[in-house]
């Protein structure tokens, strides 16, 4: 394989997961009012659809991950762009609430199939020495996918109506998606650039037993799965909480539209220092950053500076945690089962995204309003700083260890 061909396949990626989360995941957030008008059923109802449906991604993440590391990428990728494009138009045409749950149970399952977590595996297959550069690459474009996709679905739905809305959106799934997958990803596992064989590309200090066993794996799956869980929870009551403050809904919107860009603006920096800061380290500075947003949160009542640099940090938690997520399992374990590993740490932090937001429904009261919830949110965002410190800090001692034994 050619260097300039991983490159051409994170920018096809780059293409394909930006259609894939804006269709798939941005583009509801749009589509719930006008399907709330025209089905007639209680928010709550539809809700819980695209909720099962993110549960499922979770389910599906780690099968997805062990196929590709003994088939490659290709074959899931593809066909889950043809899942994706048929069960969105079959969402089209549904009538009742048992088909529209239905179809996003399959939705769910095709979202593990072509979203971060497979595209992310395949990349690692490809890349000896470049894997989290290019993992960078890829989140920095796919981050761009809720700008282009909301102002979109919205210039469709209204003239359209959101079932023909949809079709576009299969469409787009099935023309672009399909081919790219198809024609630009490799055919099976390919040995990364610069190896001649894909074990001579790994570190055999980096060898582990089954990463269900160590210690390090349970306390990562711990640490993202906090951490995903006190960010999701905040993102879907943030600007109820904002004006609950106080705040007009306008000021709310324009604080919360910060979040974006700086999770771009986190990815850049961590693009550009390359190198130089390893994904550990930038694992931990990231996993401060969100729980002292949140306390900022907090104690920053209805002054809009303080809550402006609060969610400056939360965003940029946020963005680098994309990268650390992915990068972490090639930096700890063994690479030659990367998709499987990654996997099984998506799984949970998939599920935390999808009931989060049910949790913190839950939490919050008319009395107490929105602090419970801050403060349990804070908290669980240190729990996930330590355990990654505690996860990462093992780690080192082993090298340690195995770079200086003791004398005999």
């Amino acid at each position: 394989m050619t260097k300039e061909r991983p490159w051409r396949l994170v920018w096809a990626l780059a293409v394909t997961e930006i259609v894939s989360w804006g269709s798939l995941y941005y583009a509801f957030s749009v589509l719930l009012v006008p399907m709330e008008h025209e089905l007639g059923w209680d928010r709550n109802t539809l809700v819980g659809a695209f909720s099962l449906g993110m549960l499922c991604a979770g389910i599906g993440s780690w099968p997805a991950g062990a196929l590709i590391d003994r088939y490659g990428g290709r074959a899931l990728m593809t066909l889950g762009s043809m899942a994706a494009a048929g069960l969105l138009a079959l969402l089209a045409y549904t009538h009742t609430v048992v088909a529209f749950y239905l179809v996003w149970i399959g939705l769910g399952f095709a979202m593990s199939a072509v979203l971060y977590e497979p595209a992310f595996a395949v990349i690692y297959q490809n890349f000896r020495d470049d894997g989290k550069k290019a993992v960078t690459a890829l989140t920095l474009a796919a981050g761009f996918a809720s700008t282009l996709f909301w102002p979109l679905t919205q210039v469709l739905v209204e003239p359209l109506g959101w079932r023909t809305t949809i079709l576009v959106l299969a469409a787009l799934n099935l023309f672009i998606c399909f081919p790219l997958h198809a024609f630009v990803l490799p055919p099976a596992r390919r040995v990364p650039y610069g190896a001649k064989s894909y074990s001579a590309a790994i570190d055999p200090k980096d060898l582990r037993p089954s990463p269900l066993r160590s210690q390090t794996f349970w306390l990562l799956a711990f640490a993202f799965t906090a951490n995903m869980l006190a960010f999701s929870a905040l993102s879907v009551h943030l600007i109820p909480l904002l004006t609950e403050r106080g705040l007009s809904g306008a000021v709310s919107v324009s604080l919360a539209a910060l979040i974006g860009p700086m999770q771009v603006a986190g990815r850049i920096v961590e693009y550009s220092l390359g190198r130089r800061v390893s994904v550990l380290r930038s694992g931990m500075i990231a996993l401060v950053l969100l729980p002292l947003g949140m306390l900022l949160l907090l104690v920053g009542g209805s002054t809009v500076w303080i809550l402006a640099v609060a969610l400056l940090l939360y965003g940029t938690s946020n963005g680098v945690m994309t990268i650390v997520r992915a990068a972490v399992p090639a930096e700890l374990f063994d690479r030659s089962q990367y998709g499987s590993i990654s996997g099984a740490l998506s799984a949970p932090v998939v599920m935390s995204r999808a009931a989060a937001p049910i949790a913190g429904s839950w939490l919050w009261t008319p009395e107490r309003g929105y602090g419970p919830l801050l403060w349990i949110l804070a908290l669980t965002a240190v729990i996930a700083f330590v355990c990654f410190h505690w996860s990462v800090r093992g780690r080192l001692r082993a090298r340690s260890r195995a770079e200086d034994p003791e004398p005999l």
